[in-house]
């Protein structure tokens, strides 16, 4: 992934640079961070070849994929999702992820009681 797929405003948010670097440092992955009351909106690149392990959030998280596509590892089955699809992780819910391409994807995590 050469060039950044998200416009200048999107660039100019909060960045977060340590998702998978401990794990993988060599993975090039870049995501912005756009938060609210209600939810936090993550504008996210994966590169090819990055896993990302077993782990749960405490929210309810919708993500939609604009470019490329990964695997979402949950209650022991894989599905497969590319541009266009939309996903949704439960609160709580155990997962993991498998990048085989270059992926962009937009992921809404829905914060709790509102």
């Amino acid at each position: 992934m050469n060039q950044i797929p998200f416009p200048e405003i999107i660039q100019s948010l909060p960045q977060l640079t340590d998702l998978v670097a401990a794990e993988q440092p060599d993975a090039r992955q870049i995501v912005y961070h756009l938060e609210t009351d209600k939810v936090d909106i993550y504008y996210a690149t994966y590169e090819a070849g990055i896993t990302i392990d077993f782990h749960s959030h405490t929210t309810d998280n919708f993500g939609v994929v604009t470019e490329g596509g990964f695997t979402l590892i949950m209650d022991g089955k894989e599905q497969s999702f590319g541009v266009g699809d939309w996903y949704y992780i439960p609160a709580n819910k155990i997962h993991a992820a498998r990048f085989d391409e270059d992926t962009v994807d937009v992921e809404f995590r829905l914060k709790e009681n509102n």
